[in-house]
């Protein structure tokens, strides 16, 4: 278990950053100009180029240009999960120069990615542990951007006017669930269809239960090994959030997207997901009448639970590496070392409220800033703990897709708890 000391270090009352994906018209698609000189390619899982992280990553890619009009980068987005798809196929037929990864065994593969010189970033503001994922036997391979942070974002206004309180325990966040269902609205957006949302609702509970699972995780993964009770105990609960009818109807073959349009929009009173999603607040797309009332909260206490419960869900998520096979690596090099500068991609991340990223950000704290970002920082400022990677990318890929391509089924019931840990081990074997 992580200290939130050690993890926050010359912070004050600052932390930082978020993780991504996000649905976006223009998927697959080029974005960059046509200059002669080095062409830099770049995949990312940040569609939506005008706001939150995808935004901040174009304006960094514009201003190296920029600087170096020698230099072209071209940037080819998908949303996430289409991401994940092709990039497997790129890990097999060859990497684009730089790549958005995810600091997990199943991305940080020994080899696929250029090692970096870790002395390169000795003043750039690093939290202790946030290069931890992104090392292999001991080598840096790639640079964190985030540090994630799992809640329930909810509508304040809706709470206000039909005096719901926020809930302490998790038996009153399923009571919610049919007091909102009865004023006709959905009581929790989620994202069911992706897998990873019900994976990481799935991990806080069992952060909550024991307080630090990583050794339990790692273990029963290398053992192939899912009997402790705790893994049980921790799909009953999500059953009972299913069977309260806390999710939408069909969360299980909804996406990211339209889970997030049902908060939105004012149709759901809350939404679980990431600390990445505080931009929403500066999202033009979405009505003034609902950014203006975004609160968080974070997964409620649970019945028998340890220390976990003044812990909190959170690791240091995406970032960025860069192919060990780049025709272009030093200029590559030279560009990630840019975006990293303590002036870019954290400055220009609090500025725009895409949050909290894996570096101080402190400097940048402005006497007024948005009251959703600043309920972020304080919920991690008072946490006593961090959960860690989430168990579903804490093994190899076959081990992550079996756990998000089967989470749904365990949770509503259509398949048995332990047909769904026997699973786990089989493809852990």
């Amino acid at each position: 278990m992580k200290k939130i000391g050690t993890i926050i270090i010359a912070m004050g009352l600052m932390c930082a950053a978020f993780f991504i994906l996000d649905s976006c018209a223009g998927s697959g698609e080029w974005v960059g100009n046509t200059e002669k000189g080095i062409t830099l390619t770049m995949f990312s899982n940040l569609p939506d180029r005008k706001n939150g992280q995808g935004l901040v990553e174009q304006m960094i890619i514009d201003e190296y240009m920029k600087l170096n009009p020698e230099v072209t980068i071209e940037v080819e987005t998908l949303n996430d999960e289409a991401y994940k798809t092709k990039f497997k196929a790129y890990m097999i037929e060859g990497m684009p120069d730089i790549v958005s990864v995810w600091g997990q065994p199943a991305i940080m593969v020994d080899g696929l990615y250029a090692e970096l010189d870790e002395e390169d970033y000795q003043d750039y503001g690093f939290y202790t542990g946030a290069l931890d994922g992104f090392r292999v036997n001991g080598k840096l391979y790639g640079l964190p951007r985030n540090t994630d942070i799992f809640g329930f974002y909810y509508n304040e206004k809706l709470f206000e006017e039909y005096d719901w309180e926020i809930p302490e325990t998790y038996e009153e966040l399923l009571a919610l669930a049919p007091m909102i269902r009865a004023k006709g609205l959905v009581p929790v957006a989620m994202d069911g269809a992706d897998g990873w949302p019900m994976a990481d609702f799935y991990s806080n509970i069992l952060f909550k239960l024991t307080g630090e699972y990583q050794e339990m995780i790692r273990e029963a993964i290398a053992n192939a090994d899912f009997s402790d009770p705790v893994f049980t105990r921790g799909m009953e609960w999500m059953q009972k959030a299913v069977a309260a009818g806390l999710f939408q109807d069909g969360y299980d073959s909804q996406d990211y997207g339209m889970a997030m349009n049902l908060f939105a929009s004012g149709k759901a009173a809350m939404f679980y997901m990431g600390s990445w999603e505080a931009s929403m607040v500066r999202n033009k797309d979405i009505p003034q009448e609902v950014r203006d009332n975004i609160g968080v909260f974070l997964m409620p206490q649970i019945e028998g639970n340890q220390e976990g419960a003044s812990g909190i869900m959170a690791w240091n998520g995406g970032g960025y590496a860069v192919s060990a096979e780049s025709d272009n690596r030093e200029e590559a090099v030279r560009f990630l070392n840019f975006m990293y500068r303590p002036d870019k991609l954290s400055k220009y991340g609090w500025e725009n409220s895409v949050g909290m990223s894996a570096q101080d950000q402190s400097a940048y704290i402005a006497e007024e800033e948005t009251e959703l970002l600043i309920t972020f920082v304080e919920l991690l400022k008072e946490a006593t703990s961090i959960s860690g990677t989430p168990v579903n990318d804490a093994g190899s890929l076959a081990y992550k897709a079996c756990m998000e391509n089967r989470i749904a089924e365990g949770a509503n019931g259509t398949m048995e708890i332990a047909d769904f840990l026997q699973e786990l081990e089989n493809v852990c074997k």
